[in-house]
């Protein structure tokens, strides 16, 4: 059997009631196979990324270890994104009722179609860095650096905790 391995996944949502929207995600993440939630960031609100207007967006980390290989992750979070509403097909950059990215799993490093990881452009995102900091502030990103080093390079670009 695969070994307990650490991961982090961010959460965020900007439509149909966004702190639900990314709660209720982060519950659901507590019933996934082979996975045991650690640890939850708090909730923050931040303006929306990318070039198409939309409302403000509630992001969350969570922390977990987990059995599951990263695909099988993977494929767990796109199967809750599914159940909670998200479409299969949606505007890049665009608003969304949730969105799951598996952003560090263990020591990992790859690319791929499906998959790369560390999740590209983890370093320049203040909605991702903040929370993660909150959470694992020592984690080593593989291959980009400590968490709070990483965090501290970012302004807060009008992130609010909430």
């Amino acid at each position: 059997m695969q070994v307990w391995q650490p991961a982090y996944i961010g959460v965020g949502s900007n439509l149909s009631e966004p702190r639900v929207q990314v709660r209720t995600a982060c519950a659901r993440l507590a019933d996934l196979p082979l996975t045991e939630v650690v640890l939850t960031s708090p909730l923050y609100a931040s303006r929306a990324y990318g070039p198409v207007a939309q409302p403000d967006f509630v992001n969350a980390v969570v922390g977990v270890l987990t059995r599951l290989e990263p695909s099988a992750l993977l494929a767990e979070l796109i199967a809750i994104e599914t159940a909670l509403g998200r479409p299969a097909e949606r505007q890049r950059w665009g608003p969304r009722i949730i969105d799951l990215d598996l952003l560090v799993y263990g020591r990992e490093r790859r690319s791929d179609a499906r998959l790369t990881l560390p999740h590209p452009g983890i370093v320049e995102r203040s909605f991702v860095l903040y929370p993660l900091a909150d959470i694992a502030p020592d984690l080593d990103v593989p291959g980009l650096g400590r968490v709070a080093e990483l965090a501290g390079r970012l302004a807060s670009d009008g992130l609010q905790r909430l």
